[in-house]
């Protein structure tokens, strides 16, 4: 089941509201003598997360449940970056933050009201460092997104009370306001596409200041395969072999002009989504 992004958050009786976790899908499925974690896609990645798995078999009845796989920073918030680097990195500390639960005991559940879910859901998930039962708050939606602005997350979901669980559907009975930052940025270059990625791996952004290019980090999330192409048929024009002059660098970043393959004229300007800032 899928959420509808939708401009602005609301306050509603009717409505529950959970904080929008910054991770990716996880289906996981336990059996009495096993389970198997699924990506949104269907895809079978037990192995991956191994540990994720085996704090699961601490469920005692069999089950389907839904939520996200998070990698938490210092200060506990999810951050999809750190996810992405956790297989490299084993200090990265992984939680399954579980919203929902699809089948219990052999007994498909997604036709009962979402609150009567999560009360059944809460009941039997053990709490561990590496599950997490995703809280919510009833009627308050505009506080809860406020309070997720000014702590840096992610966003806030809005759920109808009442509502059943649609798998693999969009419906308007899950809402997401997104918290992201937006910052306006100049496309400076990018990065050489990895493994079985095609035309470029990331952009390579960067703002003005002063007399100054800043760089400000990369993009190489949410493009599919159509729009790889366009970018990089736009870009090739402006490529050139001269380094981008008075690119300043940070303390905490490597020389930025080194960093990237292929350097393009000033031009293409773009507003991503910024979870994180590079101050």
């Amino acid at each position: 089941m899928l959420a509808t992004l939708v401009d602005e958050p609301f306050d509603s009786k009717e409505w529950v509201y959970e904080t929008k976790w910054d991770g990716f899908r996880l289906i996981a499925e336990v059996k009495r003598l096993s389970v198997r974690l699924f990506s949104r896609n269907g895809i079978d990645v037990t192995a991956r997360y191994a540990e994720i798995a085996q704090a699961l078999r601490a469920v005692i009845e069999p089950c389907v449940l839904d939520g996200e796989l998070v990698a938490l920073d210092a200060k506990g918030r999810s951050r999809f970056q750190l996810l992405q680097n956790a297989l490299r990195d084993e200090r990265t500390r992984l939680q399954y933050c579980v919203f929902d639960l699809l089948f219990l005991g052999g007994r498909d559940v997604r036709r009962k009201p979402l609150l009567e879910r999560k009360r059944l859901l809460k009941q039997m998930l053990p709490r561990t460092g590496l599950l997490r039962y995703s809280e919510h708050i009833k009627e308050k939606g505009i506080t809860l997104f406020e309070k997720a602005k000014q702590a840096g997350l992610e966003g806030v979901m809005a759920k109808h009370a009442a509502g059943l669980y649609y798998s693999g559907k969009r419906t308007r009975e899950w809402l997401k306001f997104k918290a992201m930052k937006e910052q306006e940025v100049v496309i400076v270059g990018y990065t050489a596409p990895r493994r079985s990625r095609k035309y470029f791996g990331a952009l390579v952004l960067a703002v003005r200041q002063g007399s100054h290019w800043r760089y400000v980090g990369h993009a190489g999330t949410g493009f599919d395969q159509v729009m790889l192409q366009s970018l990089y048929k736009t870009m090739q024009p402006l490529k050139t072999m001269r380094c981008l002059t008075g690119l300043q660098k940070k303390k905490r970043i490597a020389d930025p002009t080194k960093r990237y393959n292929h350097h393009r004229r000033i031009g293409a300007v773009c507003c991503p989504e910024l979870g994180e800032f590079i101050q």
